[in-house]
């Protein structure tokens, strides 16, 4: 049994650290994918604000609280309970989730960047046997550097899916595309239904665990050979 996860701040600067890991001037690539996006836009599958707040609001559903958050979960305890076999089992799994090439990269090269912005923070114990599991995803070092700068799981989770809200949100910005009053109207409104999908998220087993929207993939995998592109493949 994992043991219970304290969701208050016990250290103020926590809070400070949550706020660097979540801005949108941390260089891990935030806003250099569209994650199909650019190609839903292209072939006329998200053609207005409502067309894109319904595609965001899938994701929300079918991927961040069916995959992304409970596998955040289970690597932050891994982290907590120094469980390394078990961070790299998550880790791994977290890769082969990502269903097409595109994902598949964008996860690995997030926690490349992250784990070269650790190497610059000397307090953390970044040795050479944690480095394979951190290097290969994203997520995986996210939870890990929560953990260790004391950031309570909720809050982590919670900074996660605003921070990948936003990245949506700015690449709709350009490819909809519609204005900044719109994309503030946007993220205000599909940012208050994270609480209660992380709630739905925290509760998973594991025999529950994992989501699919094949939209997205099916996007993401077009987009990988797209004639013209603003954003990353």
């Amino acid at each position: 049994m994992h043991t219970p996860i304290n969701t208050e701040f016990d250290d103020p600067g926590a809070l400070l650290r949550l706020m660097q890991l979540i801005s949108p001037s941390l260089p891990v690539g935030g806003f250099t994918y569209s994650q199909g996006l650019e190609w839903a836009v292209e072939c006329g599958w998200v053609n207005s604000p409502a067309a894109f707040a319904r595609w965001q609001q899938q994701l929300i559903d079918d991927q961040l609280s069916c995959l992304d958050w409970p596998l955040l979960k289970r690597l932050y305890q891994c982290a907590r309970e120094r469980d390394d076999a078990g961070f790299a089992r998550w880790a791994a799994m977290a890769v082969s989730c990502r269903e097409t090439h595109e994902l598949r990269l964008e996860e690995q090269q997030r926690g490349q960047a992250l784990v070269r912005l650790m190497a610059q923070w000397p307090s953390l114990p970044l040795t050479a046997d944690r480095l394979p599991a951190l290097q290969q995803s994203g997520l995986a070092a996210l939870a890990w550097l929560g953990c260790q700068w004391r950031i309570p799981l909720e809050p982590l989770a919670l900074g996660f899916g605003y921070s990948t809200l936003e990245g949506a949100v700015m690449a709709g910005l350009k490819l909809v595309p519609f204005g900044q009053q719109t994309a503030q109207g946007l993220l205000a409104a599909l940012a208050a239904t994270l609480p209660a999908a992380w709630q739905r998220a925290a509760s998973l087993e594991d025999a529950a665990l994992g989501g699919s929207f094949p939209l997205q993939a099916i996007a993401s995998a077009c987009h990988e050979t797209q004639y013209s592109r603003l954003f990353r493949s």
